[in-house]
């Protein structure tokens, strides 16, 4: 899927509690790729993302999503919910410390169109507890409005030296 790439936008920050792409989705493109390939945090902790709309960042409970965690040496877990704040605990989850390391895809299917709910697909690598971790996630935004960009937050503490990326899928 990711053969075709536009790059659109970039976000970078360190020492922040959220980090956000705006005015990234436009009407060029019905599929976006953001991409993470650099991220420390000073707490070990869940990696979550909410939407950007006309009115900002939606934190009000439009969020549904179903996750598979990956964990190396240890069985699988689902995890799933509805009417959420956020993309919660489905993205990534990172230790602390430069060495650690972090690699989120997801896909964002009809940012733009105001008549259709925003949907998302994502896959993540990190490093946690001495051995790797990923994430298969699946989403939904259950509002049907123009989303214009996207937000990152940690669970808890701050994210360091950070950089998202934002391509349009042709």
């Amino acid at each position: 899927m990711a053969t075709n790439l536009q790059f659109i936008k970039s976000a970078s920050g360190s020492g922040v509690s959220s980090l956000s792409v705006t005015d990234c989705f436009n009407a060029n493109y019905d599929v976006y790729m953001v991409s993470i390939t650099k991220l420390d945090q000073s707490a070990q902790n869940y990696i979550e993302a909410r939407l950007i709309d006309s009115g900002g960042v939606d934190s009000t409970s439009n969020y549904d999503f179903a996750s598979l965690e990956l964990l190396a040496g240890a069985g699988f877990s689902e995890k799933r919910n509805t009417g959420q704040t956020g993309w919660a605990t489905s993205i990534s989850y990172q230790n602390t410390g430069a060495d650690d390391g972090v690699g989120i895809t997801m896909y964002i299917f009809n940012p733009n169109d105001s008549s259709s709910y925003t949907f998302v697909k994502s896959h993540s690598t990190a490093y946690y507890s001495g051995a790797g971790i990923g994430y298969k996630m699946i989403g939904v935004h259950k509002v049907a409005e123009q989303i214009t960009g996207i937000n990152f937050f940690p669970r808890s503490g701050t994210l360091d030296n950070m950089t998202i990326n934002v391509y349009g899928v042709k």
